[in-house]
């Protein structure tokens, strides 16, 4: 999974400082895609099936009350700077609230995704990569 990240990042470059001034909801902007380009990724690989399957399978891992669910299970492992991550995006003010989430598990959802988002451009592909398995592996 490592080398695929980067392979996908080799021309992006962002300084530390910079990704800590990114508003939370962009990084959860870009982490809620490459959260899901894994879990589609990870679904793929485990065989042919049409895509009406794949989405419906896809759904238990990226709807908010999981993406919440997997936040409260790994806070206990975050380091400090991961948790400030977090809490920034779960604090973020968002536009909309999905019609399937409630407002608290949609925050976490969004405090997830921020971490993903930060972990991805910071290039920490091997924290990432271990998040990402972690979160799946008691889905």
């Amino acid at each position: 999974m490592i080398e695929f990240f980067n392979k996908m990042t080799g021309e992006f470059s962002y300084k530390p400082e910079e990704i800590n001034q990114l508003s939370p909801l962009v990084l959860a902007y870009i982490g809620d895609a490459v959260y899901e380009v894994f879990i589609r990724t990870m679904l793929v690989s485990e065989g042919n099936v049409p895509v009406h399957v794949l989405h419906k399978r896809s759904i238990a891992f990226v709807k908010a009350k999981a993406q919440s669910n997997i936040i409260h299970r790994i806070m206990p492992s975050l380091t400090e700077e991961e948790l400030s991550v977090v809490r920034r995006g779960r604090n973020a003010k968002s536009a909309t609230i999905p019609k399937n989430a409630d407002v608290a598990e949609y925050r976490y959802a969004t405090g997830f995704e921020s971490l993903i988002g930060f972990l991805y451009l910071k290039k920490d592909y091997e924290r990432l990569t271990d998040i990402l398995q972690r979160a799946i592996s008691e889905n």
